[in-house]
């Protein structure tokens, strides 16, 4: 079976036993760092499958170590963070994270957002075995086995929640999927800070696509509703 390795960045000793805690008690493995050049480092070095990533760092702000991270690797990466304005969210998504959750948390509500990260890399690695087909609607192409996306024969880069969106609207081309469907799809289930998290990922992920193609729109908004992929 497969052994999940989770690093955990995060300067407050408190909260960093809290969750050290929390992960020992339910079997993961572990790695932790205390400042942003310490966890690029620990990324670089050990190639853990997650990251739980506070913001306010001592030397390098979370986002910044986000920016970095997406220039070589897509490894999920759940920010945990006090800051709680919308805009904070927003940098930290467009940045490259694929979950955000605001302190003070819940054991539980962490806990579960791990085991959704874990599932979904478990689509990922599996596409390889299970799917074997390239999916080509106009000139948006997605190799499932290569887990790659390109556009007009370009790679797109998509971070793993926007890979996995484009996946299943793909999978569903013309059928227009709800907002709670695609949100349990990816995170498992539809809390409302998913919802909005799947508006930002959208907004990205149509304006990755469009950008690549010319302005080709592949994705199509319901409002109140869900989105669609078009066939083109």
């Amino acid at each position: 079976m497969y052994e999940t390795t989770i690093l955990i960045v995060e300067d407050d000793p408190p909260i960093r036993h809290l969750i050290s805690t929390t992960l020992r008690t339910h079997g993961y493995k572990f790695l932790t760092a205390d400042n942003g050049n310490e966890a690029l480092m620990e990324i670089s070095t050990h190639n853990p499958d997650i990251v739980l990533l506070d913001l306010g760092l001592p030397d390098i702000d979370g986002i910044e170590v986000i920016r970095r991270v997406r220039t070589w690797s897509n490894l999920p990466i759940i920010v945990i963070s006090a800051r709680s304005e919308e805009n904070d969210k927003i940098d930290a998504l467009d940045a490259g994270a694929d979950d955000y959750l605001t302190k003070p948390f819940s054991v539980e509500e962490l806990l579960a957002r791990i085991r959704v990260t874990i599932r979904r890399l478990a689509f990922l690695r599996n596409a390889k075995e299970e799917n074997e087909s390239v999916y080509v609607n106009g000139k948006l192409s997605i190799d499932f086995a290569a887990g790659s996306v390109t556009v007009a024969e370009q790679p797109v880069h998509l971070t793993p929640s926007e890979y996995k969106l484009v996946c299943i609207l793909a999978r569903h081309t013309g059928k227009v999927l709800t907002y709670r469907m695609i949100t349990k799809e990816v995170w498992g289930n539809s809390w409302e800070n998913n919802m909005a998290s799947l508006r930002v990922y959208m907004a990205s992920l149509r304006k990755k696509l469009e950008k690549a193609s010319g302005g080709d729109q592949f994705i199509k908004t319901h409002v109140g509703v869900g989105y669609q992929m078009l066939k083109l």
